[in-house]
């Protein structure tokens, strides 16, 4: 078996034989129509019990070497699956596994709150009014909890935390002396969806977010978790107002994230990175480390450690600096041309 959502987080339902999942999600079953899986998981940290996909002929090796107790392949890679797993045929394997995982783990809800004493370590620990725990929330000695403040089912708050009004905490892990203002979202789904025949659905999030010691979330920034693996934010990473980071980002410790950064899904991020405010990242991209990306850079490939990029889309700095020089003279000889052309 793989490592599995988060049981804090996630019920874990019935399992079913790969028959009877098929028959549920729309598939066709090669092989193994007796076999019994509980779970899913990618096809890298699948185990027997799991079920896993193929959503793209690049991860073919992956598929092979997969140890999936059941796989779903399009008609094409049938032959490319593991020899031991069972199989179900998908023509739309991403949207069919999207209803795999429903069907296996669901998100606790928060359907009764717990009392303080429950939560709290000790009596150090500070709730303003309005404040909501779900089941199984521990908030750590010294912490204080701001009001209207909501702490979703199996929440893990460090010690000598500062958590403003109106956040949102779920599907989260908190270190120590973590500071997070108002109205910030954490542990909602990452944006994710599969194209089916019956349009676009919802990707569950099985992942969680872990915030580790000294990290600062400014007001109203949004955190995803993580789609199977966790979303990372590293020691003393300092966070501003309104920024977006998407499910399974790694950001690594001492970064600065400025206002309106967005990162997209899947994004790592070495130590010491420094954003300017309004700074984007596309998806599945690397920061290396000590990389610096300036205000309204719009990044569409890694940038190597150590270096600053800037512009739309982003290069390194004096790349992008010759460029606009360049630019610049060119409209400035056409502008001169024009005028005496008019003389």
């Amino acid at each position: 078996m793989g490592r599995g959502p988060d049981t804090r987080f996630f019920e874990r339902l019935p399992a079913l034989t790969v028959g009877e999942l098929a028959g549920r999600i729309g598939g066709e079953v090669s092989r193994g129509g007796d076999r019994t899986v509980s779970a899913v998981a990618p096809l890298g940290a699948a185990g027997s019990g799991d079920v896993a996909f193929l959503g793209d002929r690049r991860f073919l090796p992956a598929l092979s070497a997969s140890a999936a107790g059941c796989v779903i392949v399009p008609a094409s890679a049938v032959e490319a699956a593991p020899a031991d797993a069972a199989v179900i045929v998908s023509g739309e394997a991403q949207a069919s596994w999207a209803r795999a995982s429903l069907l296996f783990h669901r998100p606790i809800a928060l359907v009764r709150a717990a009392a303080s004493n429950e939560a709290s370590e000790d009596d150090t620990v500070m709730l303003e009014p309005g404040v909501v725990l779900g089941d199984g929330a521990r908030i750590g000695r010294g912490s204080r909890i701001g009001a209207n403040t909501v702490i979703g089912p199996g929440v893990q708050i460090g010690r000598d935390c500062v958590i403003g009004s109106n956040v949102t905490l779920g599907f989260t892990l908190i270190g120590d002396r973590v500071r997070i203002l108002s109205g910030a979202r954490i542990g909602e789904p990452g944006f994710g969806a599969a194209g089916s025949r019956s349009g676009p659905i919802d990707v569950p999030q099985l992942g969680r977010v872990i915030l580790q010691d000294g990290v600062s979330v400014g007001a109203n920034t949004c955190i995803d978790r993580g789609a199977y693996d966790d979303t990372v934010i590293g020691e003393n990473t300092k966070i501003d107002n309104l920024v977006m980071i998407g499910h399974n980002c790694v950001i690594g410790r001492n970064c600065l994230l400025a206002a309106n950064t967005g990162l997209s899904g899947s994004v790592t991020v070495g130590d010491g990175v420094m954003f300017g405010g309004k700074a984007g990242v596309g998806d599945h991209l690397k920061i290396g480390e000590g990389a610096r990306v300036a205000a309204g850079a719009g990044v569409l490939q890694d940038i190597p450690a150590g270096e600053t990029w800037s512009g739309y889309p982003a290069k390194p700095l004096r790349q992008f600096l010759r460029e606009a020089v360049w630019l610049a003279k060119q409209a400035s000889g056409k502008a001169r041309a024009g005028k005496a052309d008019n003389d």
